[in-house]
């Protein structure tokens, strides 16, 4: 046997008692950033999900489509409008939202898994009352001597509840969920919402094993730039607060904590950029990101 094949069968036995721990074990990923875009690493993750699917984990993904949003609205001369890093969502905008994440994007992911070997179904938090939001209020603060600037975010929606029978019904029947994030209101009204909360939502109604944002960042970095590869619940606040996790980390951050406090086992903030970084973290002992933990 040669060292190329001796490699390649340590690595297989390294990931059995990851196989055997995880089995039936729900796993929800939130795909987004750069992994969306390049076709390598577009074909990676659907064969990293299928692979979970045929070791016996229940992956669910959810997916956001920033780029692909912006891209249309600018075919079609709209101005992208953004507060904070969110989409200021009024209806025109939701149109070619719900248009993009569920007409296409979504779609496109479903094909991708059904081509490769997979048995995929697209849905958005609209099918099956799965998710139901309100409007966003949002506030700005502007300083101590100022009350807060209140924010009119158009479609843009909380989650004030998830219904997640449709997915259990789904898992049951074998088949891997991709779901795009926009919402119903109590009057049909249509929200988009956070691809993460989303995400981090989902996992909480269904108690997953794990949640996986996959981001373009290698994961939370220390002040000196190192991976953090562990963050307990109750140290993450004093992280915050010092600067150690800031800018676009900090929502991602929180919605990992909230999904730990809603019954979530283990969350993770992974390099979508790297090769099958999922399989990596799910099924190697090191792992490739940080993760958050009770």
């Amino acid at each position: 046997m040669s060292v190329e094949q001796k490699d390649r069968a340590k690595v297989l036995i390294e990931a059995l008692p990851y196989i055997r721990r995880f089995n039936n074990a729900t796993i929800v990923v939130k795909y987004g950033g750069h992994a969306m875009v390049d076709e390598k690493l577009k074909k990676n993750f659907a064969l990293d999900i299928i692979l979970m699917k045929y070791v016996g984990l229940n992956p669910i993904v959810v997916h956001g489509g920033g780029p692909q949003i912006g891209n249309l609205l600018k075919e079609l001369s709209i101005e992208s409008k953004f507060v904070d890093g969110m989409r200021v969502t009024d209806k025109q905008t939701m149109d070619v939202v719900e248009m993009v994440l569920t007409g296409k994007v979504n779609k496109e992911i479903v094909t991708l898994i059904n081509r490769n070997g997979g048995q995929s179904v697209g849905l958005s938090g609209k099918d099956g009352n799965l998710i139901t939001a309100k409007k966003m209020k949002y506030y700005r603060k502007k300083n101590d001597n100022q009350p807060p600037e209140i924010i009119d975010m158009g479609m843009v929606g909380e989650i004030t509840s998830v219904n997640n029978r449709i997915l259990l019904d789904l898992l049951a029947s074998q088949f891997i969920p991709v779901i795009a994030p926009v919402g119903s209101g109590k009057k049909g009204e249509t929200y988009n919402i956070n691809a993460d909360l989303v995400a981090g939502s989902i996992a909480a109604s269904l108690k997953a094993r794990k949640l996986i944002l996959l981001t373009d960042a290698e994961g939370v970095l220390d002040k000196e730039g190192r991976l953090i590869s562990t963050i307990k619940l109750k140290d993450s606040r004093k992280l915050i607060d010092e600067g150690t996790i800031k800018g676009g980390m900090i929502p991602k951050i929180n919605c990992c904590l909230e999904a730990l406090k809603g019954g979530v086992k283990k969350a993770h903030i992974i390099d979508g950029r790297k090769e099958h970084a999922i399989l990596l973290e799910i099924f190697t002992k090191g792992g490739v990101g940080t993760e958050i933990v009770h």
